[in-house]
């Protein structure tokens, strides 16, 4: 066999190899040919290689790239644009876009409806998957990683805009600014993994959307829905998300939001809620949800009014429950059907056995109304010096703030949880995790009292206990 057929046969995969650059001979006029040769409704197979140029699509057809061809802009503009209706666009990878922002170059366009982009991994782009006026179509199974540039100077991941009717599912974001829907109704968004962005999934002006099974993990804002109705969050995960705002979901002016069997743990705020609903005749329901070592379990502002709060589990958060501001939250109930919501600081029994605590819940901590007035006290939280504040608050009743609200109804445990990745929450696990909290801090201050620094100062005080 001679060399130069050998080089015929290897000259495709070295273009394959990650990060190879687009050969000369190849550009995106390779793919045009094939798609003008095809009938449409045809499906065209792109030979492995690396294409170098943008792509623009103007023929109703399916390309399939064998998770084999690569499309490089070479840092200039956009790299793939979809103007024909009912395009497929699957299993490519794109890259390099431009940076412009005025320009708002993607890895992929859509301006025309009923297109599907799917199995593609889209890196090193301003832009994601951005979609104009292109209703019905699917958006699910890619992988979107942004360029390395600072938060503000991101584009977003996937956004829509004036797109009803879609379906963003199983997609992978990381590394950009948001995932976000506007004017766009209608939509079904699911099991999509949004990481190191700015918002994970962000609404404005969109209604009737189910949003279930994503995960948000280490953003500034997991999910925030904005002007936006008649939405249902179910079974989505929202983990450590703790940017200068940190909350897990967030709510403003939106009217019919169902906010069920969510797992909020370990964010800023677990949910905020400012006048949501805004509206006199409508209710938000928030529902069997795990708000589990947030800062703030939920957050809610003086005018919020009307929603309900039931069988939701409120776990070790440093505050279960704050104003946003001075007030307090007696517009809303805290209880539906004779159920409220499980409190890990609720002091009652129940001695029934009904899952009931016979004794109401007062959200009337005095630490916590401190904090709210003044967050530096936050260094304080879990210290003796709380203990001592709310001590004082149960001697002295006349120092003891009036309740923030009232359960009447108090669950004895927390509700059973999906988490994803990590299966399902029982009440024996969140216990043993919160032990196991304890026993570190234990150990910590431990090690604090063997230290010879503190020797000199223990060691009255043990004397003293003695």
């Amino acid at each position: 066999m001679n060399r130069s057929f050998l080089a015929f046969l290897a000259g495709p995969l070295l273009c394959m190899t990650a990060g190879a650059a687009p050969d000369p001979a190849r550009s995106v006029e390779a793919i045009n040919a094939l798609i003008e040769a095809a009938e449409p409704g045809a499906t065209v197979m792109v030979p492995p290689g690396v294409y170098g140029g943008s792509l623009v699509v103007s023929k109703s057809v399916t390309l399939d790239g064998g998770d084999a061809a690569v499309i490089d802009a070479g840092g200039d503009g956009t790299a793939v644009e979809i103007l024909a209706p009912g395009v497929t666009f699957r299993c490519f990878t794109v890259r390099g876009s431009g940076t412009r922002v005025e320009r708002e170059p993607a890895g992929v366009r859509v301006q025309a409806p009923d297109c599907v982009i799917e199995d593609c991994t889209i890196q090193d782009v301003l832009f994601g998957i951005d979609l104009k006026g292109s209703s019905d179509s699917v958006v699910r199974r890619n992988t979107i990683i942004g360029k390395d540039l600072e938060s503000g100077r991101r584009g977003d991941g996937i956004r829509l805009w004036w797109s009803h009717g879609c379906v963003v599912e199983d997609n992978t974001v990381s590394t950009s600014r948001d995932m976000v829907f506007w004017y766009s109704e209608d939509l079904s968004v699911r099991r999509n993994h949004v990481e190191s962005c700015r918002y994970g999934l962000h609404f404005m002006y969109s209604h009737n959307t189910v949003l279930a099974g994503n995960v948000l993990k280490a953003n500034s804002v997991g999910i925030y829905l904005m002007y936006s109705n008649n939405i249902t969050l179910e079974n989505n995960t929202l983990i450590n998300n703790r940017g200068a705002s940190g909350y897990g979901i967030g709510l403003k002016d939106c009217d019919g939001i169902v906010v069920r069997s969510n797992a909020l743990l370990a964010n800023r705020v677990g949910a905020y809620i400012d006048n949501s609903p805004s509206s006199i005749d409508s209710t938000g329901l928030i529902e069997s949800n795990l708000f589990a070592f947030n800062e703030v379990g939920i957050l809610l502002t003086p005018n919020t009014h009307d929603n309900v709060f039931t069988a939701n589990g409120f776990v070790e958060n440093e505050e279960q429950a704050g104003v946003h501001g001075r007030g307090e939250l007696t517009l809303n109930q805290f209880s539906r059907d004779g159920r409220g919501n499980f409190w890990s600081d609720y002091a009652g029994f129940d001695q029934d056995h009904d899952g009931i605590g016979d004794l109401e819940y007062e959200a009337a901590s005095l630490f916590e109304t401190l904090l709210a007035h003044e967050p530096n006290l936050r260094l304080f939280v879990h210290s003796p010096a709380q203990q001592a504040v709310e001590f004082t608050a149960r001697a002295l009743p006349e120092v003891r703030p009036d309740p923030k609200f009232i359960d009447p109804s108090p669950l004895m445990s927390p509700p059973h949880v999906v988490v994803a990745g990590l299966g399902r929450t029982k009440p024996l696990a969140m216990g043993l995790c919160a032990t196991m909290l304890l026993a570190g801090a234990a150990g910590v201050l431990g090690a604090l009292g063997r230290s010879p620094g503190l020797s000199s100062n223990t060691e009255p005080a043990q004397e003293a206990a003695r």
